[in-house]
């Protein structure tokens, strides 16, 4: 028989945002098995399978609006269920501090993380890559979450005990990548704590964030650009269009100019290849900007930006910037880039190493200018210069090249008049 799987009766909220699908077509799932997550401003909710059978069809995707009635999945099963499935369950956004964990038996020192483990744990995308970060196999952890579900606390207890069991003199278990992990630290011992659960968009950077650290052979090339003229030309543009409801910044000038630098110096708007002996060469611009937000940067993207002026994308950074800060970013808003700009800008600094933004293979980074006495051949003048810190993936690019896309980009950004060409 086929069952049809909606949203429950989740409160007063409407048109919530799946974060997260939890099945692909063709899972066999369990009765009470969580299907999606959907998260308000207020909480996170699961929607689980009212019945045990197999997923035929994933009626909606990561991002889309989802409300009571709305049809998700579709199972094939032998068991007649009702159409609707329970009550989601709530986890309030600022959660209370877990139970402590149930006693986990002894890991042997350095367990060998097996596919087979991962796919029967009963446990999220995010703690299954908590779980690969740590190296450490989920089949061997026990879950005190909701119908043995296992929780990254469950990991966090694990890798205590296995820890503190370990014989004096064992050589300490390795983390990712032959690397040690941190040992873990009571910090309570020395004085009052409390946990501080972190926003999803940390969970779901950080290891990302890791997992291009520590593939990515990073080197940060420091510059300055001039930007007395541009500035002058940026606050007349700016002061004109507040009367429309925009705003044009320096970063609209920037990302404007790293177009023109990138078709210049094509191996920064490129990706390396699966097999590493060749270079993805990609003839379009999509250009991202880390927004801040009150839960943690997010990196919309400007597409086709090789295709707009300064206006254009102005206001679309603008309108993506505003999106980003009322959580309402879709996935294409995010996809993409070709290259990405993070700005400090507005908040200080003089210079930073970004991390490179996988799979792409450079991102450029700007703190505050600042007026600085510069020599013209005859005397020293007050100019407004612009710090840029571009990372680069040292495998794709090579200093001299880092250096010279530097070089090309300060020049566009000293003469506006360039930029229009």
């Amino acid at each position: 028989m086929t069952i049809e799987v909606k949203v429950p009766d989740i409160g007063d909220f409407s048109d919530v945002p799946v974060v997260t699908i939890l099945v692909s077509v063709g899972d066999v799932v369990s009765e009470e098995d969580p299907l999606i997550e959907v998260e308000s401003d207020k909480a996170t909710m699961e929607v689980p399978s009212p019945a045990a059978g197999k997923v035929a069809e994933i009626k909606v995707a990561e991002g889309d609006p989802v409300s009571e009635g709305t049809l998700i999945v579709i199972l094939e099963g032998d068991a007649a269920a009702s159409t609707d499935a329970p009550v989601a369950e709530a986890a309030p956004a600022a959660a209370a501090t877990p139970a402590p964990a149930a006693p986990q038996a002894a890991a042997p020192a350095a367990a060998t993380v097996t596919d087979s483990g991962f796919s029967k744990a009963h446990a999220s995308p995010s703690v299954r890559a908590f779980a690969r970060q740590l190296d450490i196999d989920l089949s061997k952890v026990n879950g005190t979450g909701r119908k043995g579900r296992i929780l990254r606390e469950d990991i966090t207890s694990f890798l205590k005990s296995s820890t503190a069991t370990r014989p004096a003199g064992d050589p300490p278990a390795q983390g990712g990548m032959g690397i040690p992990p941190i040992p873990a630290v009571d910090f309570s011992k020395f004085g009052p704590v409390e946990d501080v659960e972190m926003s999803r968009i940390k969970k779901i950077s950080g290891p990302a964030l890791h997992r291009s650290w520590l593939n990515i052979p990073h080197v940060t090339h420091n510059d300055e650009a001039d930007i007395t003229d541009l500035d002058k030309y940026r606050k007349e543009m700016d002061t004109m269009a507040k009367d429309n409801g925009y705003r044009v910044t320096l970063l609209s000038f920037v990302i404007k100019a790293s177009v023109s630098a990138l078709k210049e110096h094509w191996e920064f708007n490129s990706s390396l290849h699966p097999d590493g002996d060749k270079l993805i060469k990609k003839n379009y611009y999509n250009i991202g900007f880390a927004a801040d937000t009150p839960n943690g940067l997010v990196v919309p993207a400007i597409k086709d930006a090789d295709r707009k002026g300064i206006v254009e994308i102005s206001k679309e950074l603008m309108d993506l910037s505003s999106k980003a800060r009322a959580g309402e970013l879709k996935g294409p808003d995010m996809s993409g880039a070709t290259f990405t700009i993070s700005s400090l800008g507005g908040i200080g600094g003089t210079s930073f190493t970004p991390i490179v933004n996988a799979p792409e293979v450079a991102i450029l980074g700007l703190t505050r200018s600042k007026m600085a006495p510069v020599w013209n051949g005859e005397e020293f003048v007050p100019r407004l210069m612009q710090p840029l810190s571009l990372s680069y993936d040292h495998r794709a690019v090579d200093g001299a090249l880092a250096a010279r896309f530097c070089v090309t980009l300060k020049t566009l950004l000293g003469d506006m008049r360039k930029l229009m060409w």
